[in-house]
């Protein structure tokens, strides 16, 4: 749903890894230099950045942690599932190319999250 609202233009194929907290914090020092555990982490495998070729053939994994995950939904009031949704579509529009790291992009992110959980919700 999120790559087609996207205009992803041909194939895709992403991987989504669960893991726990100290799974993903190894990882976010590992690949971003931050020292401390995250809800989701992404990776795009396809090129250094999405080129057109990497848009119409996107090649991506997506790594969550589920511990954080729970906490996220107990504070957010809504279900697992809800939270591990809204991650794996927040994890594949950094794949896509968006980013969260001012508040305004933080804030195009969310809407478009609750854009596509809506979606998903509705076609259940």
């Amino acid at each position: 749903m999120v790559l087609r609202g996207e205009k992803a233009e041909k194939s895709a194929t992403i991987s989504i890894v669960l893991c726990d907290d100290k799974t993903i914090h190894e990882l976010n020092i590992r690949y971003l230099g931050h020292d401390y555990p995250t809800d989701v982490l992404s990776f795009l495998l396809s090129g250094d950045d999405l080129t057109k070729q990497a848009k119409k053939d996107l090649v991506g994994e997506i790594i969550i942690s589920v511990e954080t995950a729970k906490r996220n939904a107990k504070r957010f009031r809504q279900t697992l599932e809800q939270e591990l949704l809204r991650l794996s579509i927040h994890g594949t529009l950094h794949l896509l190319g968006y980013d969260d790291a001012t508040p305004q992009h933080r804030k195009r992110m969310r809407e478009k999250e609750r854009k596509y959980l809506k979606q998903i919700e509705a076609n259940r």
